[in-house]
């Protein structure tokens, strides 16, 4: 790929100085136009060490409205960085809808570093890229704009680049001395570094977020390129937007749902709420689970293992009080437990995704949601606050990101707490009559009642698509809230249990 682009392209001096007035113009109206229409734009540069990156970058941003984007200059992640999941610190940095986000260097970088060292190792990049494709897949699915550059530049070039920074003394090293070592590596394995690129531009080439090759031999052929490369993307981008979109078809077939609910594989009716505890049992069980799972929380912080345990479910299923026992004995340093409400305004002009990757644990902590990703194919699609299109599409988008992240070593564990329609009706009046907990019943609660079949629709679908080998989903019996607790209980420690022994 690659040694058949040219090098040898150039632009003489004055033809560049129009060209880029002209540009510059069509840049800030078109940044204008994106914000306008809510279009994200994340603009990845990449490319060879001295390929004048940072210049070219400069050029093209001084076109821009600083208000209007977030520059990010991606080196060495920093320590809470490196206890998360890899893909989770770049999920952080994607910008608002309207806005743009300019990574110098991005999770291209970051993924051929920890992939070069003595040997380059084959089946990290591939996991890697993997999660790169599911990333940004998932971003463009998402309406996001991601134009990627590769600034190229000759053998010959790259040499007399270094020569003439350390004639002049210029550093181009950051102060850490390993990654030194494999940018020195870099540099002087040229020919040897370079179908390693080839195969990452190859792999990630994608309809949805390609690579723009720009020659960057002759730094203003590069600048006009790149500006060229923007324009036309962003364009492109605009012109689909403002089409008059087709009628969209309908969230549910128009009948009654008594009328289809037998042709579906439901779940939940199989499911056995009559299992109780008795007091005594309860008590004994409690006890020795919670003691269980207080020591194992020290062994996952020893082995630098994440837990991340979700709880989805009916309202008034007891998700409070089993995140309250869940929680009883254990270190506060260590765990950390996550409310998930509607989605504020900044929330809502990110990815779905996004607000969920900050709270990821670190490496061996624990992260509880009450509520979780799972309201995308659960309340925003019964409510209707999300097409049908994008709720279909996020079975795939959740099953990619938890497979993300039991590969990069979180353990997932999934509880969807069941009750009958008669013992949400009985908690819903018992709240609303005790002052004490009055709070807890509004008049969503109510409203969300009235729609339980169609809740009922989603959640079997839910746990229909998204009950993977790595991520399964516990169904837990909860009209007996004595069983419902120590089945979280005991369901947990299960799973700690097997995993920490691998």
């Amino acid at each position: 790929m690659l040694e058949k682009i040219d090098l040898s392209k150039t632009i003489e001096i004055d033809e560049y100085k129009k060209n880029y007035k002209t540009l510059n113009a069509k840049l800030g109206e078109l940044q204008r136009k994106a914000w306008e229409l809510k279009i994200p734009v994340i603009l990845v540069f990449e490319g060879w060490h001295i390929s004048g990156m940072a210049e070219d970058i400069n050029r093209f941003i001084l076109s821009l409205d600083p208000r209007g984007y977030d520059f990010h200059t991606l080196t060495r992640p920093c320590y809470e960085e490196l206890l998360k999941p890899f893909i989770a610190r770049f999920w952080t940095r994607i910008p608002v809808r309207g806005k743009s986000a300019i990574f110098d260097r991005s999770w291209y970088s970051r993924a051929m570093i920890e992939c070069m060292g003595e040997e380059i190792s084959e089946e990290k990049l591939q996991k890697y890229l993997e999660e790169i494709n599911y990333f940004e897949r998932q971003l463009a699915d998402d309406k996001y704009l991601i134009i990627k550059i590769f600034l190229h530049i000759s053998e010959k070039e790259h040499k007399e680049r270094f020569k003439s920074l350390k004639k002049y003394e210029i550093p181009i090293f950051d102060e850490y001395e390993d990654e030194e070592k494999q940018d020195l590596d870099f540099i002087h394995k040229y020919n040897e570094y370079l179908p390693f690129i080839e195969k990452i531009l190859e792999k990630t080439d994608m309809p949805y977020a390609s690579w723009t090759i720009v020659e960057a031999n002759d730094r203003d052929f590069a600048t006009l390129k790149i500006m060229m490369t923007v324009i036309n993307a962003i364009e492109a981008s605009i012109e689909q937007a403002t089409k008059i979109p087709a009628e969209q078809t309908l969230k549910y077939l128009d009948m009654e749902i008594s009328e289809v609910s037998q042709f579906n594989n439901s779940i939940l009716e199989k499911v056995d709420l009559s299992k109780k505890m008795d007091a005594d049992e309860y008590k004994k069980s409690k006890k020795l689970d919670q003691q269980k799972l207080a020591d194992l929380q020290y062994e996952l912080f020893e082995k630098k293992r994440h837990l991340i345990v979700v709880f989805e479910g009916w309202d008034a299923a007891g998700k409070g009080g089993n995140i309250y026992r869940l929680v009883e004995n254990l270190n506060p340093r260590l765990y950390r437990v996550v409310p998930v409400g509607s989605p504020n305004d900044i929330e809502k002009a990110h990815h779905y995704l996004w607000r969920f990757c900050e709270a990821m644990p670190k490496a061996g902590h624990i992260t509880i949601f009450d509520r979780s990703w799972y309201g995308r194919v659960l309340v925003e699609r019964v409510e209707g606050f999300c097409s049908e299109e994008e709720w279909k599409r996020a079975y795939r988008e959740i099953n990619e990101f938890e497979e993300v992240l039991t590969q990069a070593g979180v353990i997932v564990v999934k509880f969807w707490l069941h009750i009958d329609k008669e013992t949400q009706l009985e908690r819903f009046n018992s709240r609303q009559l005790d002052p004490e907990k009055k709070w807890k019943i509004t008049a969503e609660d109510w409203r969300n009642r009235n729609k339980w079949k169609d809740y009922e629709i989603a959640a079997n679908e839910m746990l229909r698509k998204t009950s993977t080998i790595n991520a399964q989903w516990v169904i837990v019996e909860s009209n007996d809230k004595r069983y419902s607790r120590i089945k979280v209980l005991k369901s947990t420690t299960e799973v700690l249990e097997k995993e920490l022994k691998k």
